[in-house]
């Protein structure tokens, strides 16, 4: 075999990506099992979307290549978007890049402006996609820590004591995903200004922000953030579109002008009828998320009960598609998650694979029928 490249010295699979294809295994030799484990919204775009992609698929010139930058119409309905719920105003031609997913938006960005022996600030606990990626791009991960006693929040006496004269990137994500925390007003700002001083590129990386949420936020609704601050965000989980791979990028020109760069090199265009589809998405009212969230609502109730039964301890505070809990004494997240999947037939993720932060931690999705979340209540209660 020919040797691989260097930087998958460093670089494990995705924990997933390993994790399914046991629950796979497991399932084909007759185990009933229920996954709690991802994020993929079992629910169903709304239907005038799907009419929308059928629709544009008959178009003649529908299945050829597509800009690099997505239809005008797509950045003007993403701008539009930030306008009507985050308040913030976008100029659709420079200001708006559409990605195949925003996940592809973390390898685009660390292209665009990581050199090897640059570093990059990575909460702990946090996506494991930025560790990953900052190393695939030769750049090196500086965890930052979030804990409970802080509200999951950065700590920046502790953040200023750090060596920060080779970072380049902070990543943050709120709201967080995995634990659920929101960031308020003073968090931004001190971002904000924690970034001016250091000359550090903010990306905020804000997929979750309309999932049982009643004040969604835009790091760039904040006096100065265009000016060291990207956002990525995405159609998957606000409007059931997991699999249709729809993201943005937005922010300042000067950024995106470089990650296009990258971008123009890595993909061919989105297909026209995805685009016309999340133009529709795009336009759907507030009663949209007041739907969905009905249903996320009824889920999380019936999560709290399992989590009661297993004596953790959650925050009713914390919005998203997860709920992140405390394990009782004596027992490691590793240790929970194989007795669920091996004793109860139930697939939830271990805290660790956020961070070594989620140790005593496990995190359980929404993405879940309530049946099936009544039947992993039963199991438990067995």
């Amino acid at each position: 075999m020919v040797s691989t490249a260097n930087r998958l010295g460093d670089v494990k699979e995705y924990y997933f990506s390993k994790k399914l294809r046991e629950v796979a295994s497991l399932r084909a030799a007759g185990k009933q099992i229920i996954s709690l484990g991802i994020g993929s919204p079992d629910l169903t775009p709304d239907k005038s979307v799907l009419l929308a992609l059928n629709n544009a698929s008959k178009e003649v010139t529908a299945h050829g290549y597509q800009s690099y930058q997505g239809l005008p119409a797509l950045r003007q309905a993403m701008s539009s978007f930030y306008e009507n719920n985050f308040k913030v105003a976008l100029d659709p031609e420079k200001e708006v890049l559409p990605l195949m997913g925003s996940k592809e938006g973390i390898m685009h960005v660390s292209m665009a402006f990581l050199n090897p022996g640059d570093q990059v600030l990575v909460p702990n606990p946090g996506y494991p996609t930025y560790t990953s990626v900052t190393k695939l791009v030769g750049a090196e991960p500086v965890f930052y820590d979030l804990v409970a006693e802080n509200k999951w929040l950065p700590d920046f006496e502790a953040l200023e004591k750090l060596d920060l004269s080779k970072v380049k990137i902070m990543w943050i994500n709120y709201p967080h995903m995995p634990t659920g925390a929101t960031a308020k007003n003073k968090v931004y700002d001190k971002l904000i200004a924690f970034a001016k001083k250091h000359k550090i590129l903010l990306v905020n990386d804000n997929p979750y922000s309309f999932v049982l949420n009643d004040n969604p936020e835009s790091i760039l609704k904040y006096e100065g953030a265009k000016e060291v601050a990207l956002e990525l965000n995405s159609l998957s989980k606000s409007f059931n579109m997991a699999g249709w791979r729809v993201g943005m990028f937005v922010g300042a020109s000067t950024y995106l002008a470089q990650i296009l760069k990258v971008k123009s090199n890595m993909d061919s265009g989105m297909f026209y009828g995805i685009q016309k589809g999340a133009i529709e998405a795009l336009h759907l009212s507030k009663d949209w998320f007041k739907s969905i969230n009905e249903h996320y609502h009824r889920r999380r109730e019936i999560v709290y009960q399992i989590l009661d039964e297993l004596n953790c301890v959650y925050d009713t505070s914390h919005v998203g598609m997860f709920v992140w809990a405390k394990l009782p004494e004596g027992i490691t997240s590793e240790q929970m998650t194989d007795k669920m999947l091996y004793e109860k037939d139930v697939f939830i993720t271990p805290g660790t694979v956020f961070g070594s932060n989620g140790e005593g931690y496990v995190r359980l999705s929404l993405c879940v029928s309530e049946e099936n979340l009544k039947e992993v209540l039963a199991r438990v209660k067995a």
